[in-house]
């Protein structure tokens, strides 16, 4: 048995789950993983991410910490902030499905805001982590 990453798995999951919130698909206009031209604000994208090993005796595992990004043009943070609060609901400490894994745990890591810095510094932009702890199932017994 080989190790194989889950982070493509994980995005997949983490749109499926983001998509699929009806209170959320309320409060913006689309989750991204790239973003048109004609997208309009206020809007999610699965970013970056990063993935470390976490092993164990019989499996391989890992922890991935996809970022999050929400882009908004609404004067201050409010609303960037009840979107990043209904994101938390929907995936921290939830049981995300994520196909050809076991999900040990989803919990919510990191947020911060960003106030776009190039003039008229009307973008809003809210950070979020959270780190998805994954394991592959160990592979069937072959023995005789």
């Amino acid at each position: 048995m080989s190790a194989q990453s889950p982070l493509l798995p994980i995005q997949k999951a983490m749109y499926g789950a983001l998509t699929g919130d009806a209170a959320l698909k309320a409060m913006v206009t689309g989750v991204y993983d790239y973003v048109p031209e004609t997208a309009v604000y206020p809007y999610i994208v699965i970013g970056e991410a990063t993935e470390i090993p976490r092993n164990s005796h019989d499996r391989f595992g890992w922890e991935t910490v996809p970022t999050l990004h929400v882009w908004d043009k609404y004067r201050g943070y409010s609303r960037v902030l009840r979107i990043g609060s209904r994101i938390g609901e929907v995936l921290d400490h939830q049981a995300l499905i994520v196909p050809g894994y076991d999900v040990v745990e989803v919990k919510f890591e990191f947020s911060q805001t960003l106030t776009d810095p190039e003039p008229p510094g009307d973008i809003r932009h809210l950070v979020l982590r959270h780190r998805i702890v994954t394991e592959q199932p160990p592979a069937a017994d072959k023995t005789l």
